[in-house]
This record gives structure tokens, C-alpha cells and sequence, in this order.
């Protein structure tokens, strides 16, 4: 991984990276909305409060499906082949490991002197 993040050059893979992050992210939460439907519909009072819960659950769970969908269309998820998502896992927590080891706040950002500008 280069060090020299500051460096617009250096960010090549980053959209992708991001992309699939923020998928992951998602489908984790539209899992953890179906999970927690389904507790409510357990725990619901009433048949009325019941019936709104199972809409909210068929639309998450449709949510769900939608993104994993993509995300396997994408080659981001691979739920059937366990060596290939295993490899894709530990590549990212690779990536982020390095990503966490990086300065992000460095003493010195200047850039002074690396661009045609008029001296002061």
C-alpha cells in the first residue's frame, strides 16, 4: 500500500473499495432489520400491530435479497463458494489493517513548492 495517500494518484481502487465497504455495510444492516422484525413480530400485542409488522418484515427481507443480489452480480459477495469469500474477507481485513497503520495525520501536508504557483 503506498504511504503517500495525499496524492490523487494513489487513490487508484479506492471507488471500488468503497463501494463494495458501503454494500457490505448495507446488507449487514437490512440483516440486522430483518432480524429485529421478526423479534417484534414475536413480541406484538395485537393482531393490527402484527400485520403492520409482517409488511416491514417482507420489505426487508426483499431489501435483503435485492442487495445480496447485486452484490453477488457484482462478485462483492460469494454465499456458495466459501474458499473465494474467504480469500475476499481476509483481503479486506488486510486492507484495513493497512489502512488503520497509516498516518493520517501527518506533521507536514504541505505541498508548497510541488505546483507551478507565483511566490509570495
Amino acid at each position: 500500500m503506498i504511504n503517500d495517500y495525499l496524492e490523487i494518484r494513489n487513490a487508484e481502487g479506492m471507488p471500488k473499495l468503497v463501494d463494495t465497504t458501503m454494500a457490505t455495510a448495507f446488507l449487514l444492516n437490512a440483516k440486522n432489520g430483518v432480524r429485529n422484525c421478526a423479534i417484534a413480530l414475536t413480541e406484538a400485542p395485537t393482531p393490527e400491530v402484527r400485520a403492520v409488522l409482517t409488511v416491514q418484515l417482507n420489505q426487508a427481507i426483499e431489501l435483503h435479497e435485492e442487495l445480496s443480489n447485486l452484490m453477488i452480480r457484482k462478485g462483492w459477495l460469494h454465499p456458495v463458494n466459501l474458499v473465494k469469500q474467504f480469500q475476499m474477507d481476509l483481503e479486506s481485513s488486510t486492507t484495513a489493517s493497512q489502512i488503520a497503520g497509516m498516518d493520517l495525520f501527518p506533521g507536514d501536508t504541505s505541498r508548497l513548492g510541488t505546483f507551478a504557483t507565483p511566490y509570495k
